[in-house]
């Protein structure tokens, strides 16, 4: 495979923006991405050529606007993370205004491949329904000409997340269905207003039966990613993910418990002193992210990565092929 996430575990593009591109400098990752065997270590290599697609995942991109020219040659798209929630759920991110800012400014210097995440949506006794409503309208109002591809979902209550909730005596609720669809149709209106198509991010529920403008989507999209690339690709889809999730299979070069932004939902930082000490690793220059290899006991794979690119005269000798031995 030939797609690059980077990256769903933490902020790449806030915190570790100079290592990721020395990594395409240097034309190879080590990850470690097996969790059942956190010893084993895998070398991705790669060329230029190999890389499809690379889908950045961030909540600000302000650290890494200035580095943007590095990636010329890549075909690439943001997923920015932009909510209305306050610092008792978001702690360490920037003003709204700021980050409403560098979304304009990143969907310029990108030509527009950006795309809108208000995600996870979070129902409490001050994030209400109609909070919401009004939130997201405002925003997307802001970023209508920005970006014209709205991802949501809602809150998955992990046990460390409900923690993290309540210690900052925040205590999730629920809607009835009859409610959730009543808001949902309401947010997709308001998101079609302004030019918005809205998905859902790893949600098996189906709105589009209920007669809701919102479809089931994939943050790592192969359709969209042929639009960008302007080729077919022989993407298949992620079997490492859950089950709701339509994403196809990439690479995910960051490492969990390893982001600052401290937001209280997160389901990748699960222990801000975890996060402290695995940043005391962080080397731009290393190979690793916010890690280092034991040679000792390390078990390092070869991994190369080449392009999915499907080759279109391939494909049409074969169906030739095919149709004359019927």
């Amino acid at each position: 495979m030939a797609i690059l996430s980077v990256s769903r575990k933490t902020d790449i593009p806030t915190y570790f923006s100079e290592w990721f591109l020395n990594r395409l400098d240097a034309g190879e990752i080590y990850t470690r991405n097996n969790p059942y065997n956190p010893n084993t270590v895998q070398r991705v290599t790669f060329n230029r050529k190999d890389i499809d697609c690379i889908v950045f995942w961030t909540k600000n991109p302000i650290p890494m606007l200035p580095k943007l020219d590095r990636l010329q040659g890549y075909t690439y798209y943001f997923q920015f993370t932009l909510t209305g929630y306050g610092k008792d759920i978001e702690s360490n991110l920037p003003p709204k205004a700021y980050l409403i800012q560098a979304f304009k400014e990143l969907s310029y210097m990108t030509d527009k491949r950006v795309i809108w995440r208000y995600d996870p949506i979070v129902f409490t006794c001050k994030y209400s329904p109609d909070w919401h409503l009004t939130t997201f309208e405002k925003l997307a109002e802001a970023l209508s000409t920005f970006s014209d591809r709205c991802v949501i979902s809602f809150m998955d209550e992990y046990a460390f997340v409900k923690r993290h909730m309540a210690e900052r005596y925040t205590t999730p609720e629920h809607l009835t269905p009859e409610n959730l669809t009543q808001f949902c149709r309401r947010l997709a209106e308001i998101a079609n207003s302004w030019g918005f198509d809205v998905y859902t991010c790893a949600e098996a529920i189906d709105f589009e039966k209920e007669g809701i403008n919102i479809k089931h989507g994939s943050c790592i999209d192969k359709d969209y990613i042929e639009q960008l690339v302007g080729y077919p690709i022989g993407a298949k889809k992620d079997k490492g993910q859950r089950a709701a999730c339509g994403c196809v299979e990439s690479v995910d070069v960051g490492k969990y418990n390893t982001c600052l932004n401290k937001c209280a939902y997160c389901y990748a930082s699960t222990d801000i002193s975890m996060v402290q000490e695995n940043l005391k690793l962080y080397d731009a220059t290393s190979p690793i992210l916010c890690d280092r290899i034991d040679v000792s006991m390390d078990i390092i794979t070869e991994r190369p990565l080449k392009s999915l690119r499907v080759d279109e005269k391939a494909k049409e000798v074969e169906q030739l092929t095919l149709f004359d031995y019927r």
